[in-house]
């Protein structure tokens, strides 16, 4: 078993996970309350992941990422080396890719809050940043807390866009789901099943949580 391709998998899947986070409450909340008349571009947008192949979306990430873009180049510039088939472009790729998985949840939890206690807290005279960090965020932990172990779950097993971003790079960008394939390229049957079976004891143990969270068999389907 290739624990160091383990090891970099969680510390990703960590990284994104808080990244997503931050990143997923504020978008969660513009979704839910805001009445702009195209706010279902933006909502399509979060959800293009779930549809999208996980090559196109590493092919058009490698090329904003390469040495010939602008952010490519800047970030040349600022380190000394390239952003693609680096670890930095793994988190980049998974931020992407995982995004609905933290949004969405966290989106649906702030839909069921009963708006009575959103204007009664307004009354009482908290801002709106105080009525969200001490209504909003109680009110929606099991859907924040659900978020955070779909994102962590996703971007452990997550294979197409980190080969594409990432290649195979022992120690730097292989990461399990591409240790995994390798051992079957190599016939080496008995390492990928026990790496496998983890990852499926693993996915399997996810999902539980999520749902023994919501208790509702639709909680992590996407928004309508």
């Amino acid at each position: 078993m290739d624990w160091t391709a383990i090891v970099l998998s969680v510390r990703l899947a960590a990284i994104v996970s808080a990244i997503l986070l931050m990143i997923g409450l504020p978008i969660a909340y513009w979704l839910t309350f805001s009445s702009w008349r195209w706010r279902f571009v933006v909502e399509s947008i979060v959800a293009l992941p779930l549809v999208l192949p996980p090559t196109v979306l590493g092919f058009y990430l490698l090329v904003a990422l390469g040495s010939r873009s602008p952010i490519g180049r800047a970030w040349e510039g600022l380190t000394g080396h390239g952003l693609a088939f680096t670890f930095e472009a793994l988190v980049i790729a998974s931020i992407l890719y995982s995004l609905p998985f933290a949004v969405q949840p966290i989106a649906a939890s702030f839909a069921q809050i009963d708006r009575t206690l959103l204007e009664a807290s307004a009354t009482l005279g908290a801002g709106g940043f105080e009525t969200f960090r001490r209504v909003m965020i109680p009110l929606s932990i099991e859907g924040i807390l659900a978020a955070v172990v779909l994102t962590f779950a996703h971007t452990i097993g997550e294979f197409g866009v980190v080969l594409m971003v990432g290649g195979n790079l022992p120690g730097v960008t292989r990461t399990v789901s591409i240790s995994i394939y390798d051992s079957v390229q190599a016939f080496d049957f008995a390492s990928a099943h026990e790496t496998a079976l983890l990852l499926l004891v693993f996915s399997f143990s996810a999902l539980a949580a999520v749902y023994a969270l919501l208790r509702k068999p639709w909680a992590v389907a996407p928004l309508s």
